[in-house]
């Protein structure tokens, strides 16, 4: 197992060099002058325009700003955002939001979803199985904006029982709502697949041989059917963490909070290869440790792997 763990690190570093360097190379051909908008409508000397230029390394190829920018990376250096704060700072700002609104939604989507995904599978062309895959097919048919809005003015405005807008400390309590809206399309996934896979393997051999081996409902249900249909459920909500950070602007745009998505986005706006680069290279950290996790719960859930 620690062979494969070191294995799958060194498997990362070539991936890791390989995306920076995209997501560097497509931010460099962004186009217009990221010290010309710096400076907007105002005047900027020769002089002031060049020492902007070699202080944030624009004077140099793009192979060298590359250079210098992964060799900051080690030393969690990620350079100085255009505002004149370190990009460190933005990160150590935005991200413990982000990630704590993310990991809420994670958690509120895979319990909600495996549960109600497990009863429906279990009872698979019941009233109860019918209402849920309706239910499921309605969120996944209305947009994320329409459901932050809805929820924002009913729970909100209308009932007074949510906060309508997330504070700058950005509480459990403020980011309960939002989890929910930002994991409502997952929750839907996450059900579905959870009752297909259960439906599927309620029919399995080994299922039909430990009920004729005289094993309880329950455990038959808990150790055969359910640790068995985990294993995609694994895989997507694995997957999903990351895609849940990347894809929080529209969530903190409806309930203003200050995470990862507002920041990119202005930054974007503002043209600041460093902000943007330093943003999504931890974004693609976290996808790299979430799939090595995936994989080390595969091992978990299906002896056949461990073994192998």
């Amino acid at each position: 197992m620690a062979w494969y763990v070191v294995r799958r690190l060194l498997q990362m570093i070539p991936v890791f060099i390989g995306a920076t360097l995209l997501i560097y190379a497509l931010v460099f051909l962004l186009p217009g002058d990221p010290i010309h908008a710096l400076a907007g409508d105002k005047p900027m000397t020769p002089a002031v325009e060049a020492q902007l230029r070699a202080r944030y390394h624009l004077d140099r190829p793009f192979i060298v700003q590359y250079l210098l920018y992964l060799k900051g990376i080690f030393t969690l250096d990620f350079g100085t955002a255009f505002s004149g704060r370190p990009v460190r700072d933005e990160l150590a700002r935005a991200f413990p939001i982000t990630i704590k609104l993310a990991l809420m939604a994670v958690l509120i989507e895979g319990v909600f979803g495996v549960v109600f995904g497990l009863i429906a599978g279990l009872r698979k062309g019941k009233l109860f199985d019918s209402t849920l895959l309706v239910v499921s097919l309605i969120i996944i048919a209305v947009p994320i904006f329409v459901i932050g809005f809805l929820a924002q003015f009913i729970l909100g405005v209308k009932w007074g029982i949510a906060p309508v807008t997330v504070t700058g400390k950005a509480s459990v309590g403020e980011l309960l709502v939002p989890a929910f809206v930002l994991g409502a399309l997952s929750f839907a996934y996450v059900l579905r697949l959870t009752r297909n896979s259960v439906a599927e393997n309620m029919s399995a051999d080994y299922v039909r041989t430990a009920t004729a081996k005289g094993l309880s409902r329950p455990r038959v249900v808990t150790v055969h059917i359910l640790r068995n249909s985990m294993i995609p459920v694994i895989t997507f909500l694995g997957t999903d963490l990351g895609n849940l950070i990347a894809g929080a602007v529209v969530t903190e745009g409806i309930f203003n909070i200050p995470g990862v998505g507002g920041t990119l986005y202005q930054a974007i706006t503002r043209g600041e290869p460093p902000t943007v680069v330093s943003f999504v290279t931890v974004l693609i950290v976290i996808f790299l440790i979430s799939n090595l996790i995936i994989d080390l719960l595969y091992a978990a859930l299906d002896p056949r792997i461990r073994y192998a």
